[in-house]
């Protein structure tokens, strides 16, 4: 079924519950850095993310773990100063938020405030109750994170597909509803079973984003460097790379070195 999709010039959180409702698709994609959000946003991207993912992608870590809210903060700023569209939302890292409500909150402030984000994210569910409740309290909007949790890897070990298991699953729905009541005006559904992510999504009226969750949720999210082809160890059924950036690069790359190498760069006309 065709809709007609209502032009947004700024993407706000009723953007994004307006256009569950209308059948509309959203659209996210990660970034981290001034010039990328540019390219992004004018795409017209719907929603940037601030990943914790910066950690593996920009700074070479292993997980997200190490990832600290300062850097959180700093990568947030850059991409907030380009968007002029797109509504970034920031994931609150590691040890920023699980163990302490007042912590949680002082960390999502210090997001918004230093950074201009206009929204946060949060892996975990039942179990973060408390600091979900109290940063949405405070008036800041935020995204819940459910299935695979990377903040969580070392408790499951593997990068493998959650909520496959009746009692997980049924976690999963109860934990997905409960942000809903909560205040949370989105979910990302993380690597589950597609009929799982389906039923979540039809469960409850905010937006549902999936990663690796099938197509019957209300919008997808990637990593951008995956997505560009920049990355190419990592290989997931649910990634479709959209260019070989690496290879490109790579190629540029070594030309430039050769042109520099055999005097051919700078020529007469790239100079004074």
């Amino acid at each position: 079924m065709s809709v007609a999709k209502k032009e947004y010039k700024r993407i706000t959180v009723k953007s994004l519950i307006e256009m569950k409702q209308n059948g509309e698709k959203i659209s996210m994609l990660t970034s981290y850095d001034y010039s990328m959000a540019k390219i992004v946003d004018a795409a017209k991207v719907d929603v940037i993310l601030v990943g914790d993912s910066a950690s593996n992608v920009i700074a070479g870590h292993e997980t997200t773990l190490p990832i600290t809210l300062d850097q959180m903060i700093y990568h947030a700023s850059a991409v907030v100063r380009a968007a002029k569209r797109a509504l970034v939302v920031v994931d609150i890292p590691f040890g920023s938020y699980q163990s302490d409500s007042k912590e949680a909150l002082r960390s999502a402030i210090r997001i918004m405030k230093e950074s201009g984000a206009h929204a946060v994210k949060v892996e975990g569910g039942e179990e973060i109750q408390e600091s979900v409740k109290r940063i949405i309290g405070a008036g800041i909007p935020v995204m819940g994170h459910l299935g695979l949790t990377p903040q969580s890897i070392y408790k499951f070990g593997t990068y493998t597909v959650r909520a496959k298991e009746e009692a997980e699953a049924k976690q999963l729905i109860s934990d997905a509803k409960l942000l809903e009541k909560l205040g949370c005006f989105g979910l990302v559904l993380e690597k589950i079973p597609a009929t799982l992510a389906k039923k979540v999504a039809e469960s409850v009226a905010i937006p549902v984003i999936g990663i690796g969750a099938g197509n019957g949720v209300d919008g997808q999210v990637l990593v951008v460097h995956d997505v560009l082809g920049m990355t190419h160890e990592f290989n997931p059924r649910f990634l479709r790379r959209y260019m070989n950036l690496y290879e490109e690069m790579s190629t540029a790359i070594s030309q430039y070195v050769s042109d520099v190498k055999t005097r051919d760069f700078p020529n007469e006309d790239e100079q004074y």
